[in-house]
């Protein structure tokens, strides 16, 4: 028996795009597998007035279940309201769906938008496969993300050694011929903590400055494709406070370096209107956490050491949304 995500009081994508990308702002995609993670994600979202993106991986759903994912995210919207907010604006959505079956899957189990990425194969089956399940998920009212160009670093089942920057020539053929809503491309992102091996960075006033975004890139993309949603996949920034915290505290996290936030604003003002941040709520979570049990070394109940790992996690959330995507204050009503 499916679900639909409206049953859920979740929403696509399409109008918060439209929107995002007239204003000048991006909507956080931030993913989650726990409920602290979840709560976390809605305190900052009611607290700022920002609409969401609560996104799962196939990695997540192997870990926590899609039925308690779902109703996490049926709990997400009610809780919303309980805290304030009359209409909450939150998607549920796939984070690099790597089959039609497990997006079909998705989108039949209260999904409101899916990923397909098919950017490691060929251009054709790319094509195929994405248009197959842009054509499944229209059928729904579900919103589809697609992928061109191949991202570098590791993230859950994520992996590529090396980056190609998308094409700006191939994506008016792919976004016409596959239906897509939203475009996740590629200009120099990249997955997971560890998104830039130290020789490819400048070293500035004794830090490590990873190379610039191909703004370039992105320019010409928007040239092609005027308006169309853009998505920027491995965008954590990686704060250094965080990893130092997780350090201190006995954590081994040597070389961690994100891109730098004031990119990710410039690149929010644009086309790009929805930025994925996934790395920086494990650094929160993990640092507060570590810092917490270091603290209180006869402390054993997990309430304990999640709560302030949630609050720290929330900051985070809110710092996010209101100084780097500038989506605060952007519900409908």
């Amino acid at each position: 028996m499916a679900t639909s995500y409206k049953e859920l009081g979740l929403v696509n994508t399409r109008e918060m795009f439209a929107k995002a990308v007239k204003g000048g702002y991006a909507i956080p995609a931030f993913n989650f597998n726990t409920m602290e993670q979840m709560q976390a994600i809605v305190m900052a979202a009611v607290e700022t007035k920002s609409p969401v993106i609560m996104q799962v991986s196939k990695g997540a759903r192997n870990y926590a279940n899609g039925t308690i994912l779902r109703n996490l995210a049926k709990g997400a919207v009610e809780y919303a309201k309980e805290l304030g907010c009359e209409h909450p604006e939150i998607v549920l959505h796939l984070d690099h769906g790597d089959t039609f079956e497990l997006c079909k899957d998705c989108i039949d189990n209260g999904f409101s938008s899916v990923m397909i990425d098919g950017s490691s194969l060929p251009y054709e089956e790319n094509i195929a496969l994405t248009k197959k399940v842009v054509d499944y998920a229209h059928k729904y009212d579900v919103t589809v993300e697609a992928e061109l160009g191949v991202l570098a670093g590791v993230e859950d089942e994520v992996a590529s050694e090396e980056s190609h920057y998308t094409k700006p020539e191939e994506v008016i053929d792919f976004a016409t011929r596959t239906g897509c809503d939203s475009l996740a491309i590629s200009i120099g992102t990249s997955h997971g903590a560890h998104k830039f091996k130290p020789e490819q960075c400048k070293l500035v006033n004794g830090v490590l400055v990873p190379p610039p975004l191909a703004f370039d890139v992105l320019h010409e993309i928007e040239k092609k494709l005027p308006g169309f949603p853009i998505v920027l996949h491995g965008s954590s920034s990686v704060p250094q406070e965080e990893v130092k915290t997780i350090n201190q505290y006995g954590g081994k996290l040597e070389a961690a370096i994100g891109i730098p936030e004031e990119q990710l604003r410039e690149a929010a003002k644009s086309a790009v209107c929805k930025i994925n941040i996934d790395s920086d709520s494990r650094l929160a979570m993990t640092a507060a956490i570590r810092k917490y049990l270091a603290e209180n070394p006869s402390h054993f109940d997990p309430r304990q050491y999640l709560k302030p790992a949630r609050e720290n996690m929330k900051k985070m959330y809110i710092h996010k949304i209101v100084n780097v995507l500038g989506s605060d204050n952007k519900l409908s009503k």
